[in-house]
């Protein structure tokens, strides 16, 4: 009996491996590439990545916190015109494969591999002995090909990472991070209940509750942002982080939306960070933070309407994809 989840009439696939997570620049080249061979050859596209990261598992204190955890990789990946992503839960036993193991019992025993691509530092299997080279090798001795995927530049020549995009998240720079994801970065959660300070001062807020603990937010502060919800999208200003005015050092994610009414309870968004408008700030009485909140919605309304204006040189409108 055949171990594959894949359909019988899948006879063979082409391949890549990895964690994805940020689904960047780089990542985004490799997926495309991958589509484009299985079009080529007639084969099957699949990703097969690991839940969790790999380094909670085998080095959970330097485990980073995640890009794009869990649903919202898929999300993205979802646009891509994959045929299937495997989800591979990363153990201790994975974690022990050699480099021919994981080839042997994974990706051609389970998803029946003919053709493998790679990037040009990719490395997997126990210690991350399986590189170019031993993957070259096994591709003769076991009848695949391997293709390697060159980086792509990013800012400065360096090559378009999620530990670089991660930096420059938690240094405020979300031009950085959106020039090598390719699209704003953003977080999905729930609407949840909070304190209601927000309709007391004159601008009622979602209080959102992210899908995962693991979720990386961008360094506090106010940010223009647009919202995702089941109605429809809508602009609006956020407060990230702690609310000090109030004595509340908690961080959470607080968003007015602009022009949007009603209740948004249990509703689950997604955040898109447009701009980072300034730090969070106590202030000495309640009217100056009122006062300072209106100057935040006229900033962020004109970084909103700013982003979606047209290029000079294209007459394109700056849009953002996915939309989901």
């Amino acid at each position: 009996m055949s171990r594959s989840g894949l359909p019988p009439n899948v006879r063979g696939t082409v391949v890549t491996v990895g964690t994805f997570d940020g689904v960047h620049r780089g990542h985004w080249d490799v997926v495309e590439r991958l589509v484009q061979r299985a079009d080529e050859t007639g084969l099957a596209s699949v990703v097969v990545t690991f839940e969790p990261h790999p380094l909670e598992i085998l080095n959970p204190s330097a485990a980073p916190l995640l890009l794009t955890p869990g649903k919202e990789k898929l999300e993205v990946l979802a646009q891509s015109g994959l045929e299937y992503v495997a989800v591979l839960p990363f153990t201790k036993t994975l974690a022990s494969y050699e480099a021919e193991q994981f080839v042997d019992l994974v990706l051609r025993e389970r998803f029946r591999m003919r053709h493998l691509l790679i990037g040009y530092d990719h490395g997997f299997g126990r210690g991350r002995a399986g590189d170019v080279h031993v993957l070259q090798s096994l591709g003769e001795s076991r009848d695949f090909t391997v293709e390697v995927v060159a980086p792509v530049a990013g800012e400065g020549g360096q090559p378009v990472s999620s530990s670089t995009t991660r930096k420059a998240l938690a240094d405020g720079e979300l031009a950085t991070a959106e020039a090598a994801l390719g699209r704003r970065y953003a977080v999905s959660g729930t609407v949840a209940h909070g304190e209601q300070r927000g309709r007391l001062l004159g601008y009622p807020t979602i209080n959102v509750i992210p899908d995962s603990p693991r979720k990386l937010l961008p360094r506090v502060g106010v940010y223009a942002v647009e919202v995702q919800t089941p109605r429809g999208p809508h602009g609006g200003m956020m407060n990230l982080g702690p609310r000090p005015t109030f004595g509340d050092e908690r961080v959470s994610l607080e968003a007015h939306l602009f022009d949007a009414a009603g209740e948004w309870y249990d509703a689950r968004v997604r955040i898109d960070f447009v701009a980072r408008l300034r730090d969070v700030e106590r202030f000495a009485s309640v009217d100056e933070l009122i006062a300072q909140l209106g100057r935040d919605a006229g900033a962020a309304r004109r970084a909103l309407a700013d982003a979606r204006a047209p290029d000079e040189k294209t007459g394109f409108v700056d849009v953002t994809l996915p939309k989901a």
